[in-house]
């Protein structure tokens, strides 16, 4: 018994029962190999490699546990769980439909690697279903959309793009990395996969790459078996960190919540910013979807200030507590200016169609103290 609360299960849910020699903590299973014995087919090998040892079996169950889906699987890392979920869903000759804005990584893979494998695809307005029908092909076999988009956190109509896909007997997958299960659970509103990059939430600390897809047990099994091929394992004692973090998920990210609306707040009301994305204020155009779909709005915000790029530069240089660099989803504060990292390797014009300017700036709020944070903004700005 885990528990119903996603609290509980996210401490509980997946633990070997019995405890592993009785031991509180899953013990990291540092070996590359275990003893055989006529397994059916190579899958079921117990290897490292083939994703399946007590360290990987414990963090597959409370994934799986905590988005109310049927299966799991980690992965190397987010782009790992994102191409090996594409490259296993989709075959030479097929067609996807992709939401405007995506992560850069996605975006970069999207664009120059899906053709390599004949793959076709379309970008579509995450926030206009009326326009979707008109994007497919006899041939499209998936649609990709984001929880909360990278970096402009916006909210596309996610029930409509799990009712699309059944509708048109297409395979849904989200990228749920931003919200983390906390937040929403893609599973509850239809979705076939999520995915995520466990380097950011679900881990919390900054100090391992993994990544995860959850979703329907036939399909991340495909997923599974591609995976095994490809190699992009999760080594046990990376597993183990992965589990360990993803305890405290639900303490951390409830205190997220609340950190980034207090700071959207006050940058919203600031006179040196001139616009904040954020879903959880009520004059944000994605804040009615988002109070529909989610039970937070999330640690991950981004900002423009009066003087553009420039003063963006400024801000971050003074800045004491906020941390510059290209992650989130940690327990730091930490802040980036996507045209300069994440979205570097979007043209120009593509950024600016997407509306990334080059004095966005994108926040990923940790679990200080609130007052703490705001005083760094405000002397930062005020300096």
């Amino acid at each position: 018994m885990s528990g119903k609360n996603i609290s509980t299960r996210v401490v509980h849910a997946g633990e070997p029962r019995p405890r592993i020699h009785g031991a509180i903590v899953t013990p990291i299973f540092q070996t590359a190999m275990f003893e055989t014995a006529g397994n059916a087919e190579y899958h079921d090998v117990k290897y490292s490699r083939l994703n399946n040892t007590p360290n990987h079996d414990v963090l597959h169950g409370k994934l799986a546990s905590i988005e109310s889906a049927e299966a799991a699987l980690v992965a190397a890392s987010g782009m790992a769980a994102i191409t090996t979920t594409l490259l296993t869903v989709l075959s030479t000759g097929d067609h996807v439909l992709f939401q405007d804005c995506l992560y850069g990584g996605t975006h970069d893979f999207v664009t120059h690697d899906l053709a390599d494998f004949g793959i076709e695809y379309d970008f579509i307005d995450g926030n206009d279903p009326g326009s979707w029908e008109g994007r497919l092909r006899p041939n499209t076999k998936a649609i990709y959309v984001e929880t909360m988009s990278n970096p402009l956190v916006g909210v596309s109509e996610l029930e409509a793009a799990a009712q699309f896909a059944r509708a048109h007997n297409l395979v849904s997958m989200i990228d749920n990395t931003f919200a983390s299960p906390i937040n929403f659970r893609p599973a509850e509103w239809g979705f076939d996969i999520s995915l995520h990059s466990g380097t950011k939430y679900l881990n919390g600390h900054s100090d391992l790459i993994s990544g995860a897809a959850i979703g329907k047990a036939d399909l991340i099994e495909r997923v599974r078996r591609r995976l095994n091929h490809l190699g992009g394992c999760l080594d046990p004692h990376a597993c183990y960190l992965l589990h360990r973090g993803m305890k405290t998920l639900a303490l951390r990210v409830e205190r997220q919540n609340e950190n980034a609306l207090a700071i959207a707040r006050f940058l919203d009301e600031h006179p040196k910013v001139s616009r904040v994305n954020y879903s959880g204020l009520e004059t944000n155009e994605n804040h009615a979807r988002a109070k529909k779909f989610f039970d937070g709005y999330g640690g991950m915000l981004s900002f423009e200030l009066n003087g553009g790029g420039d003063a963006a530069a400024r801000l971050m240089d003074r800045l004491t507590v906020a941390t510059v660099t290209v992650s989130l989803g940690g327990v730091e504060t930490l802040i980036t200016r996507p045209a300069l990292s994440t979205h570097q390797g979007l043209s120009a014009e593509h950024r600016k169609n997407l509306g990334i300017s080059d004095g966005l700036i994108r926040l990923s709020v940790g679990i200080e103290s609130i007052d703490d944070l705001i005083d760094d903004f405000r002397n930062a700005l005020n300096s």
